[in-house]
């Protein structure tokens, strides 16, 4: 990227966007010029998605990037913790069917970690934590900084959505960049993650890097670069962070959208889990444990998280957390009588034997935004109760009449047009087809 000629002079936004257009690197001066420009709205929505646009088709380099965070954490308040342990978090750039942090949460937390986690909406065609636990009656996503800091201290974790104190910069080109097709930019990936998990005082982060047709990196060798920038770029703002590249070819579990996607997540605790989404579970939090310093290695920490299953402590938190943020002090114990079913459910079913061969996860995605179950412009309210079940994973042996997905709808025409989507999202071929492993080596 080349060199920005020194200038004495402040640019105005449609320069700034100009530079970066022409591949020009931004100095320090000019990425504190474009975050208070984000904050305080003197940029346009407009200017705002040209420059996402510009730095999406022409990159920053990893000093940029880090400049960029760390003005982007700055635009709001830092969170301080006075704790008996270190301060945790995971993060995954999005997928389908990834119930990963309503699960990991409760599991750290059982083992001694403080979780404040501050997590996003859903963006394009993935799914967010912050929509899935406002399935949950009565659950505050939005408590007052004092209560949040109190319900973490008290309990071990707490899932929020982004408040708008804690890197406001980023909640605004977060929404921007979810409708200008700006989402797939590595160094906006990695400001918007790490600005607010940097805001909110962690001490360890630990990424899952999807990779895949249903994630936002489409190829291993870019799904590696964003793991390898997220980390030197998380280093660089003084923050321990480690990373795992996870498979999302397919959706990470059978189950896609926000009520739905609870309910799989108290499956999970009391028991009943998938392979493919447990492995990647203990994978994440292995590395948290380790990176924290609270278990000596990769199996020691893997070890301490089956036990928080086994014995009951992790769904126990997960049940104090939702209790402590105005959920059911019973959902755990009655999940169907507070997660509203949606209103038509259809069965999807093959039209031939064979083996799933392929699984199109984004088709999933985008089907659950059109049910209802995502947004098409910022803001806008979503339908909690619909999504798909039931999706079958690559390698499974599948006979003629199976039900191979089923829909959750609002409405009969909706409905119809997810089973039609979902006939066409799943691939059923004559011969075996391996089961694709949900890790890859980073």
């Amino acid at each position: 990227m080349a060199n920005t000629p020194a200038s004495k002079e402040r640019l105005t936004v449609a320069e700034l966007i100009a530079l970066k257009r022409d591949g020009l690197a931004f100095t320090d001066q000019m990425i504190e010029d474009v975050v208070e420009g984000i904050t305080n709205t003197t940029f346009s929505d407009a200017q705002v998605g040209a420059l996402a646009m510009a730095i999406t088709i022409r990159g920053m380099t990893t000093n940029e990037t880090i400049r960029l965070t760390d003005a982007m954490r700055r635009s709001g308040i830092t969170l301080k913790w006075n704790l008996d342990g270190p301060v945790t978090d995971k993060h995954s750039t999005g997928g389908v069917g990834d119930t990963v942090s309503l699960m990991l949460a409760p599991m750290l937390a059982a083992c001694g970690a403080f979780v404040p986690m501050i997590s996003g909406r859903g963006l394009g065609h993935t799914g967010g934590t912050c929509d899935k636990v406002e399935a949950i009656p009565g659950y505050l996503t939005a408590p007052s900084r004092d209560e949040f800091q109190r319900i973490v201290k008290k309990i071990g974790c707490a899932i929020i959505g982004q408040t708008d104190d804690l890197a406001p910069a980023d909640r605004r080109l977060y929404k921007i960049r979810d409708v200008t097709a700006t989402v797939e930019s590595i160094p906006l990936i990695c400001a918007s993650i790490l600005s607010k998990k940097l805001a909110a005082g962690i001490d360890v982060l630990v990424m899952d890097v999807k990779t895949g047709g249903g994630a936002f990196m489409k190829t291993l060798e870019t799904s590696r670069q964003l793991a390898t920038t997220v980390t030197d770029v998380a280093v660089g703002d003084g923050l321990r962070c480690n990373a795992l590249v996870t498979d999302m070819d397919q959706p990470l579990a059978s189950v896609a959208g926000n009520g739905l996607e609870v309910r799989e997540t108290i499956d999970y605790l009391l028991g009943r889990r998938q392979k493919r989404l447990h492995q990647v579970v203990l994978a994440l939090g292995a590395r948290a444990l380790v990176e924290a310093g609270l278990a000596a290695d990769i199996s020691a920490a893997t070890t301490r998280l089956e036990r928080t299953l086994h014995d009951g402590t992790a769904t126990e938190k997960f049940a104090k957390m939702v209790a402590a943020l105005g959920g059911p002090t019973d959902f755990v114990e009655s999940p169907d009588e507070y997660l509203q079913p949606a209103p038509f459910i259809t069965d999807v079913k093959a039209t031939q034997s064979g083996w799933v061969q392929h699984v199109d996860t984004k088709h999933v995605g985008i089907t659950v935004v059109r049910l209802g179950g995502g947004r098409k412009q910022p803001g806008e309210a979503i339908d909690l109760r619909v999504g798909i079940t039931s999706i079958p994973s690559v390698g499974d042996r599948i006979e003629v009449g199976q039900t191979i997905s089923t829909v959750h709808a609002a409405d009969e025409n909706s409905a119809h047009d997810a089973t039609r989507r979902m006939a066409t999202a799943i691939q059923i071929a004559d011969q075996p087809i391996a089961a694709r492993q949900p890790i890859f080596d980073y």
